[in-house]
């Protein structure tokens, strides 16, 4: 049961029936808008709700849904209900074109996933389509309202002669016509027209005579005749012959066609229900989009835990404001829970505070989840269902019936009182005025009294402190308040759950200049113990503001904080995870180099040895060595040294460190048998023979070190002469994340493309794209392109916790 009779009105709901009914495509779905009716089971509740949020999500997903033709072809059918009644070609081609479109949407839901749509596609049972009346109606009447050329043969072949006919009388009359400029019978720039169905010429009214034929018309000013000239009457008689035939034979196809259509008028109907109930769900579906509505979780007993509700109609005017002005109004959220344990909320507070909006949101948002409409809410929120709401707000007195502010009150308590019950919600404003306040806030609470002991659900709000009280010392009562800001007395609109809330009356005085001894006056007129109250409350608020914004502050440097020890872990696993892979590419890139050396040293050992020392061909095999290492190593050959000790085979023990002779390298003697000794020049072990080795002392050695130290750090950047790429510090200086968000598209996929390169040169296991949700046209983008590139080996959503799929996670190969 809804009170007052004028609900709607009240809450603000007129405003959004009339949105819904301007959503609607057809009369068929304003039908069902006027026959919206409060639910309160919820089983049949909780099935308008899914079916509203599956249209909401079809249509936020912009699938390609069937949104046209949606006609309401009722009287048509009444007229072919009727024996010998046919209908006309427009009746035809709106029933045709709407048949289509009920098909679409039967196959659309029938295409879809079984889980997608489940409670949508239910509503198609039974709902059917002949094929053959289908094709029937597109034989006759073509996707353009018109009548196809080939309905029948006989319809053809008339069209046909009407064609050659009217050619001819065009030919002719032209023929009249230039013979009529000549003489000047016609006036300046006069063409043939039509009167009375047949085709004229306009002769001037003094040259009438000249032309023989028949007068069908005159001008308003008599000026003017049109004449039929005699030439053209048998082919005027033709044609018309030929139009009333084809007249004919298209009644006889349209009845045909009705007699076809008649037998098929029960399942037409059932489906034009199918029609209109789909047009019905869009609309709702329409405003949840623009309400950013959600479906709560719902529960069948009376409960309200709502999260970030917002008011509707605010919601939609700030949504205008911006579109019209550019300029963003967000609706403060309210955060509310009402249950067998708090059941009734007392909310006080300054006038102008929010408190009766508040109020009406609690109203309005719950009038229209009953009603099978999403609400404007967050994604955790839960919700009852209740079986009246009782509603008193603004002023109902009335002079036609006597009745007072105060008294048209009154009597809404006295309904309230009758009627409310466990499972009823009561939505009071300014409880208890209208009347001496200390009388009118004694009846307040005995009736609050009496709520209480009904176990009534409610909201409430007051300037009275007995009610303030009561709902401190009275279980299942809680008070509210609406934030202010004591310093700048201005509101801040948020519901405080827990204390009661100060009128600010004495500080809003003093604020807007009063004169100061008249505020003292009455503040010793309230007396002590009220100005202490408030006082207190006004203290509470201050030190409220003041605890919030320094949690806010200490909240945002934890964040910081945070936020630098992820970076800082997420970079050491980085470092960590790639160390090994940089090793194993310097390794790699060593082997590579040791091998070409050691094939050049080969090659120049057996230059040496094929020139048995002539020093002319170790010269020549010297300087190719060198030129092999400034170009390959990019080093510069150290200068020649003084001559070193020749090696003996006695002189000779394993493990020391021998050179070829001239040469820089050198290596460690594995062992020696006769005049030839083994030799391992890096990876590689060689035969040399002992006279071609000299013997290295530890200061050559120390020497030989250093200039191979320093050759590494130049190979991999690390020096400051180095010529490549520092992969170390690259890698280091490497965030494994790309945060794409407030991008576009374009700019968007330019830093996603060289972000990948960057991180298959480095060895990157894998990485993320922070492009949040959105309308998912950025996450669409990164996808297809991570697709496409062959180093990406999957594509997927975040963990839940870290994002979801407003962060894309790429694994490289």
């Amino acid at each position: 049961m809804l009170l007052p009779q004028n609900f709607e009105a009240k809450i603000g709901f007129t405003a959004l029936r009339q949105r819904l009914e301007a959503n609607c495509l057809s009369a068929l779905g304003r039908q069902y808008v006027a026959k919206l009716e409060f639910q309160t089971k919820a089983e049949p509740l909780l099935k308008l709700l899914q079916q509203t949020n599956e249209f909401a999500f079809l249509l936020r997903s912009g699938a390609d849904f069937p949104a046209s033709h949606y006609y309401d072809p009722q009287v048509h059918f009444k007229r072919a209900a009727l024996p010998g009644a046919f209908l006309d070609v427009s009746a035809f081609f709106e029933v045709k074109m709407s048949l289509r479109t009920i098909r679409q949407a039967l196959v659309f839901f029938t295409q879809a996933p079984a889980d997608q749509y489940p409670t949508l596609r239910l509503l198609g049972i039974g709902v059917q389509v002949d094929r053959n009346l289908m094709a029937a109606l597109d034989k006759v009447v073509d996707d353009e309202g018109q009548v196809r050329d080939d309905a029948s043969p006989l319809l053809r072949q008339l069209r046909q002669e009407l064609i050659v006919r009217q050619g001819q009388l065009r030919r002719q009359l032209a023929g009249i016509l230039r013979h009529a400029i000549t003489e000047g019978w016609v006036p300046a720039g006069a063409e043939p027209t039509i009167r009375g169905g047949r085709l004229v010429l306009p002769v001037t009214a003094e040259h009438k005579r000249r032309v023989k034929g028949l007068i069908h018309d005159e001008s308003a000013t008599g000026q003017t005749v049109y004449i039929e000239p005699a030439a053209v009457f048998e082919l005027n008689n033709d044609i018309k012959d030929l139009e009333n035939a084809y007249q004919r034979e298209l009644v006889r196809i349209l009845m045909a066609l009705t007699d076809q259509l008649r037998p098929h008028l029960p399942d037409l109907r059932r489906a034009y229900q199918y029609l209109g109930l789909l047009d019905f769900i869009r609309a709702k579906a329409r405003l949840a989009v623009e309400l950013n509505g959600q479906l709560p979780r719902l529960d069948p007993k009376p409960l309200l835990r709502w999260k970030r509700v917002r008011h509707p109609l605010l919601t939609l005017a700030y949504a205008e404001h911006k579109r019209l002005t550019g300029e963003v109004r967000e609706v403060v959220p309210l955060d509310l829970e009402l249950n067998y344990e708090q059941r009734m909320l007392v909310i006080s507070g300054p006038n102008a505070g929010g408190k009766s909006v508040t109020l009406k949101t609690v109203g309005l948002v719950q009038y229209m989840l009953q009603l099978g409409l999403l609400i404007p809410c967050g994604d955790e929120s839960e919700a009852g269902v209740f079986e009246d709401i009782f509603l008193d707000i603004g002023d109902e007195q009335s002079l036609e019936n006597d009745l007072s502010t105060y008294s048209s009150h009154l009597l809404a308590m006295k309904q309230f009182l009758l009627l409310a019950g466990k499972k009823s919600m009561v939505l009071i404003d300014e409880f208890g005025t209208g009347t001496e306040p200390s009388l009118g806030g004694a009846i307040a609470e005995a009736v609050l009294e009496q709520f209480s002991r009904a176990r009534t659900f409610g909201v409430i709000t007051t300037h009275y402190t007995n009610l303030k009280n009561f709902a401190e010392r009275t279980p299942g009562f809680v008070n509210g308040a609406m934030r202010y800001d004591p310093e700048r007395l201005q509101p801040l609109y948020r519901l405080e759950v827990g204390k009661p809330g100060s009128s600010f009356a004495i500080e809003i005085a003093r604020k807007i200049g009063l004169p100061k001894d008249l505020v003292e006056r009455a503040s010793q007129l309230v007396g002590k113990d009220k100005i202490r109250y408030d006082q207190l409350l006004e203290g509470l608020e201050q030190e409220k503001t003041e605890l919030e914004r320094h949690t806010a502050e200490a909240a945002k440097q934890e964040r910081r904080l945070k936020k630098a020890a992820q970076e800082y872990a997420d970079l050491k696993q980085h470092i960590e995870d790639t160390r090994l892979e940089t090793l194993r590419a310097a390794k790699q890139e060593a082997k590579a180099l040791l091998r070409d050396t050691n094939q050049q040293i080969e090659a120049t050992i057996g230059e040496i040895r094929r020139g048995q020392a002539d020093k002319e061909i170790n010269k020549l095999a010297r300087e190719k060595l060198d030129n092999f290492v400034r170009k390959e190593l990019h080093i510069e050959p150290p200068k020649a040294r003084a001559t070193r000790e020749l090696a003996t085979a006695g002189g000779l023990q394993p493990g020391d460190k021998v050179a070829l002779l001239g040469q820089d390298g050198y290596g460690e003697l594995v062992g020696v048998k006769g005049k030839t000794a083994e030799v391992m020049f890096g990876g590689l072990k060689t035969l040399v023979k002992v006279s071609q080795l000299e013997k290295l002392g530890r200061a050559e050695i120390r020497d030989r070190e250093q200039a191979a130290k320093a050759k590494t750090s130049r190979l991999s950047g690390g020096g400051p002469s180095g010529n490549g790429i520092n992969i170390t510090d690259r890698m280091a200086g490497f965030s494994p994340t790309l945060d794409l968000r407030g991008e576009r598209a374009e700019e968007a996929l330019t830093k996603t493309m060289s972000f990948v390169d960057d991180a298959v040169m480095l060895g990157m296991p894998e990485v993320k794209f922070v492009h949040g949700r959105g309308n998912g046209v950025l996450r669409q983008v990164v996808r297809d392109y991570l697709r496409s590139v062959k180093a990406v080996a999957s594509v997927a959503d975040e963990h839940a916790d870290r994002g979801g799929d407003g962060v894309t996670l790429a694994v490289l190969k």
